[in-house]
């Protein structure tokens, strides 16, 4: 008979393991491994409202969350997306966007947040870990969401801004094995013994970083993932209850840190555009079906 107790599953053995004697950390990707849709693109309301995006705009954005949402996130599928919204971006005043971010940051993307990688990311903490999320997505978007699950780093893109505005540009891409060389420069900093570090994620494009540590573990995963996972030996985590199913409410240190205006700055880059309606989808798939460990 299979032990089904929490301690017998990849899930619980991630953050539960023997403590390293130097210091350990647990990378997460954030799209799709610790919030159920892309944060790229889960902001189309109050940026349509805003009049930063027209009904147009509103409509690809929904198609590409679809895809999002129901493909593999391949090599292709993650350009086209990238080129989307650096485009869509194009002279953006940053102030009008910091504004309209600093009143949806806790509506739009709190209720995408996987319990499960919440409760993870808690655990994690709880044996000493640092936390660090790695994310091709704006740092100024990543840093406030991690702040708000209190993480510890971030590491992720950075678009370029010339004279108050968004200029389409990324500077720094941090996409591929460009993660690896982002855990590589924090494990220096931070004296990590990557072989005792723990990695999640969802895409077979973060193989590099899962590979990077001791200890991969994969989430919700592409067909090719989850191929490679299985032929590799690496734990398959499924995620399946965002916090939208839940009232679950913040500490008032983390409504705090999401009504700062550094997480409205921070906030700004990469939510570009998509339905919210969409933006639930993940979530509404499987209601009330229990994480399970393939």
């Amino acid at each position: 008979m299979t032990d089904t107790s929490s301690a017998s599953t990849p899930q619980a053995r991630s953050a539960h393991a023997v403590l390293p004697t130097r210091r350990s950390a647990a990378f997460f990707d954030l799209d799709k491994t610790v919030i159920a849709t892309s944060s790229v693109l889960a902001f189309t309301r109050p940026f349509f409202a805003a009049g930063l995006i027209d009904r147009r705009s509103v409509i690809r954005s929904g198609w590409a969350q679809l895809l999002f949402l129901m493909t593999a996130a391949d090599h292709t599928q993650i350009d086209r997306l990238r080129r989307h919204v650096t485009d869509m971006c194009r002279g953006w005043d940053v102030a009008q966007v910091r504004a309209v971010v600093a009143e949806t940051l806790h509506e739009v993307v709190h209720p995408l947040v996987f319990d499960e990688a919440a409760e993870l990311i808690a655990t994690h903490r709880a044996r000493g870990d640092d936390v660090v999320l790695v994310s091709a997505s704006g740092r100024e978007m990543v840093e406030p969401i991690g702040a708000m699950l209190g993480v510890d780093h971030v590491a992720a893109s950075e678009m370029e801004v010339v004279e108050g505005h968004y200029t389409g540009e990324i500077e720094v891409y941090l996409y591929g094995a460009a993660k690896t060389t982002a855990m590589i420069a924090l494990a220096e900093q931070h004296d990590y013994d990557l072989s005792t570090c723990y990695a999640y994620s969802d895409s077979i494009t973060d193989v590099p970083m899962l590979t990077a540590v001791g200890h991969p573990f994969v989430v919700n995963p592409d067909r090719h993932l989850r191929r490679h996972a299985r032929d590799a030996g690496w734990p398959i985590l499924t995620f399946s209850r965002p916090a939208s199913r839940r009232s679950r409410q913040l500490p008032a240190r983390l409504r705090t840190v999401v009504g700062s205006p550094l997480a409205a700055v921070a906030l700004a880059v990469g939510a570009a555009v998509a339905t919210a309606r969409l933006a639930g989808f993940a979530s509404r798939r499987h209601p009330g079906r229990p994480t399970d460990v393939v």
